[in-house]
């Protein structure tokens, strides 16, 4: 139950949500949520700018050379916007695996990458919350995350709408499950505002992500049907994929535009197979197909994959040669044999 609570500070309304012990409907009837998950919206504090620069300084010094620059970011950075009180921090470096064990005496931990291929995402949860975001340089979150905060910092109107927006999720208990993944659906669900602002801002880079949220999802199932599987009038068999380790998931964006999807899997002894990569048909023959294949390349060989494997059809076989890849045993260790006509090609990273 949403409850509305008072910050002992400033007596301002607080909207906050407890779960204890919370059955909520899913697919196959009930799912109990036995942890507690607190998670509040409270008023702007003008004291953020300052938690900001005081934790900025710190990674500063703690980073040294290796620092290129480093931006406020998130709602806290927006004045008069109600926000969770996490200061969310982006640090632009040269070398983002040298950040790790730097940061550790700051009480900041590495977390992983979420969703973002080439992100370095860490916390800090102590007397001040911070979520920090490191990438190299002009990784093009950094772009977002700026015109995200310029634009809500110089439009009022949709300052108010993101306010709305937050009020009803934490109004909706199933706000607080989180399936199958690293977020929970307060944070997904506002996936399809965050765009339509992006693009009311003339967001237009290329970038690479993990599906996550139903748009996500929901554009990887249309591009595999479509473009695989009602070919042979069948229906996608696969979609356990979806929920599994040792498969990949990843959409193609230009802008706020979802252009292209890829599925990957990972093998033993640093091996990865790409299963599928396709760019709509309305985007082809703009280098598009190239820059994807590039970033999941760049990608695997960053996590440490030594070759990438693929079974291409004989009319994609050019594609992959004007990319480097030679001819070269596909080798499933699972035993799979892909279509005759298929031609077991690979790449060195």
């Amino acid at each position: 139950m949403v409850s509305l609570v008072y910050n002992n500070l400033n007596k301002s309304p607080v909207f906050n949500l407890d779960l204890t012990h919370l059955s909520v409907p899913n697919t196959f009837g009930f799912m109990s949520i036995k942890q507690t998950k607190n998670i509040q919206v409270v008023p702007y504090n003008p004291e953020w700018p300052k938690l900001f620069q005081f934790e900025a300084n710190a990674i500063k010094e703690a980073l040294g050379r290796n620092c290129i620059a480093i931006h406020h970011i998130g709602s806290t950075s927006v004045h008069g916007l109600s926000a969770k009180p996490i200061i969310d921090i982006i640090t632009v470096v040269v070398e983002p695996t040298n950040t790790i064990k730097a940061l550790e005496p700051l009480g900041i931990q590495y977390r992983g990458e979420y969703n973002i291929p080439l992100h370095y995402g860490f916390s800090k949860r102590t007397t001040i919350d911070v979520n920090l975001h490191v990438y190299p340089e002009n990784h093009p979150e950094i772009e977002l995350n700026l015109l995200f905060r310029d634009y809500l910092r110089s439009h009022p109107t949709e300052q108010e709408e993101y306010v709305e927006l937050k009020k009803r999720l934490l109004a909706d208990q199933t706000s607080f499950i989180q399936n199958n993944g690293q977020f929970v659906n307060y944070t997904l669900r506002k996936g399809d505002f965050i765009r339509g602002i992006l693009k009311k801002a003339g967001f237009k880079r290329i970038r690479m992500l993990k599906c996550s949220d139903e748009t996500e999802w929901d554009a990887a199932k249309y591009f595999r049907q479509t473009y695989f599987f009602d070919k042979n009038n069948t229906v996608d068999p696969y979609t356990w994929t979806f929920n599994h380790p040792e498969h990949a998931h990843l959409i193609l964006y230009e802008g706020t535009e979802i252009i292209g999807y890829a599925h990957i899997q990972f093998w033993p002894q640093a091996r990865a197979a790409m299963r599928i990569i396709v760019i709509d048909e309305t985007k082809r023959n703009k280098n598009f197909g190239k820059t994807f294949l590039v970033l999941c390349e760049n990608w695997l060989k960053a996590k440490g994959y030594t070759s990438i494997h693929i079974e291409s059809s004989p009319s994609a076989l050019g594609f992959y040669e004007k990319n480097s890849y030679i001819k070269m045993p596909f080798a499933d260790p699972e035993g799979h044999e892909g279509a005759a006509c298929d031609i077991p090609i690979g790449k060195i990273l």
